[in-house]
């Protein structure tokens, strides 16, 4: 029998006021052009359900069992590098024949989604114990601490690097059309090393390192670039200097130029590129480097300092740069399962979207109070797995 057209909601009120009014199903059936079994089926649910409307349908039964959504869950939770393969195998030794595509909609119904696993510095304890440290000193910090520090870095671009991510629009078949290309070439055809500056108030000097950079060389740099930065950016008295644990940064020459400078040097952990903003411009200098598409070595070195000449002051100003982007972006993250807190993108590191946003001192200071939580209960869990063991932890 040929399937026949649902009632509107309309008939269905009608068929339900005609009753109310003591009409019969035949009459109804005849004034509406409604058959009576139709109008009996109605006025039954309004009576059982007092609704006409049509109710909520079981649908077809689920392949997999409660039992079995508990037991994929719980797998991927011990091992979330478990494949859907693994879990198919798994349910049809159990007797549950599915597919890939039912594992993925059941964890997603269970709030799990399959994401590419996060690059995160390699973390032993005695980096956890200094990056705890490092978030408990300065955890209650007033903005105006964290506007007075200058951060610096070194980067590295290459000519042909993979700087951005590109989107093409293209028919099916036209993927290798050189329109919808990005060439590329061994070891990224040529790079460039670049030292630069930042602070809240706007970016400072960027310079290209021509030379394999020793401690000399770095102190060099600092002696023509920094203070004239300082100057420019009309830094406060006291302004605190910042730069990372490498061996030219913390040769015992160069901490000596420092003292004798007088010049003021955060304390920095090891280990923790991810707390550094300036990585966040790096990548919006990669970016934007990247659509000039520069074609030798010395056209980039100039679209760089074109670039950042030209980086917006809302990066660093009205909102400051103070926190890698994608600390603001990992809102769904469970923080306190996670080995260590993740990363902005260093540099050659990821691809993350291309949206690059300023982030409040605000969200610095909420991520200094993450890592103290998160490092804090790594350090019990190093102390309990050191002492089941039965050895010292060092």
């Amino acid at each position: 029998m040929a399937k026949t057209k649902e009632l509107s909601k309309d008939t269905r009120n009608k068929i339900v006021d005609l009753h109310q009014a003591g009409k019969t199903e035949s009459a109804i059936g005849k004034q509406l052009r409604v058959k009576k079994s139709t109008v009996g089926a109605i006025i039954g649910k309004w009576k059982t359900y007092k609704t006409p409307d049509n109710l909520p349908r079981s649908g077809t039964p689920r392949k997999i069992s409660p039992r079995g959504v508990k037991m994929i869950t719980r797998t991927v939770s011990k091992n979330p590098r478990t494949t859907r393969g693994d879990l198919v195998n798994d349910l049809q030794r159990a007797g549950t024949k599915v597919t890939k595509a039912t594992i993925s909609n059941t964890l997603c119904r269970q709030g799990l989604k399959s994401c590419s696993a996060r690059r995160v510095p390699l973390l032993k304890p005695v980096h956890v114990r200094a990056r705890l440290k490092f978030a408990r000193e300065h955890l209650d910090d007033p903005e105006e601490d964290w506007e007075n520090v200058i951060w610096s870095d070194e980067t590295k671009i290459e000519l042909f690097g993979k700087n951005s991510t590109c989107c093409v629009w293209r028919r099916k078949d036209a993927e290798l059309h050189p329109k919808n290309t990005i060439p590329t070439v061994k070891h990224g055809g040529g790079n460039i090393m670049l030292w630069g500056c930042f602070s809240a108030k706007g970016p400072g000097r960027l310079i290209r390192v021509k030379e394999r950079m020793n401690g000399a060389m770095y102190r060099e740099i600092l002696s023509k670039n920094l203070l004239p930065s300082a100057r420019a950016l009309k830094m406060k008295r006291g302004w605190v200097f910042q730069h990372d644990n490498d061996p030219k940064h913390t040769a015992w020459a160069t901490k000596e130029w420092l003292r004798k400078k007088h010049f003021k040097v955060l304390e920095w952990p090891n280990q923790s590129p991810d707390l550094n903003p300036i990585e966040s411009l790096w990548r919006e200098l990669k970016i934007c480097v990247a659509q000039r598409q520069p074609q030798n070595i010395t056209a980039l070195e100039e679209i760089c300092m074109e670039e950042w000449a030209k980086l917006p002051a809302t990066l660093t100003h009205d909102g400051p740069l103070l926190a890698g982007v994608q600390w603001l972006r990992q809102k769904g993250t469970d923080w306190e399962h996670a080995l260590s807190e993740v990363p902005c993108p260093v540099d050659g590191g990821i691809i993350i979207e291309e949206e690059i946003i300023p982030i409040r001192i605000e969200m610095f200071q909420h991520r200094l109070k993450r890592i103290s939580q998160n490092n804090s209960a790594l350090i019990r869990a190093f102390s309990t797995k050191r002492t089941n063991e039965d050895k010292p932890w060092q």
